[in-house]
C-alpha cells in the first residue's frame, strides 16, 4: 500500500524536472546518472540521517525502489 506523501505532487515534480534538465544539458548517460544519483543519496543519508537510522532507511529506500521498478510485459 502506497504511504501519502507530505509533500505535493507539483514539488515532487519541480524537483524531479529541474534534476532531469540537469541530466540532460550535460548529455549524461544512464550509468553516469546512476552513479551521481546514488552518491546524491549516499550523501544525504549520511549527513541528514542518525547514524543509528541510516541502514534502517536505506533498506526501506532499496525496498521502496525495487517495488517501483516496472516488469516488462510477459503475453
Amino acid at each position: 500500500m502506497p504511504q501519502a506523501s507530505r509533500y505535493s505532487d507539483e514539488q515532487i515534480e519541480t524537483l524531479l524536472n529541474e534534476l532531469s534538465a540537469v541530466l540532460a544539458k550535460h548529455h549524461t548517460p544512464t550509468d553516469l546518472s546512476l552513479m551521481v544519483l546514488g552518491n546524491m543519496i549516499t550523501h544525504v543519508i549520511n549527513t541528514s540521517v542518525s547514524p543509528e537510522q541510516r541502514k534502517t532507511l536505506a533498506r526501506s529506500f532499496s525496498e521502496a525502489l525495487l517495488s517501483s521498478i516496472r516488469e516488462p510485459d510477459t503475453h
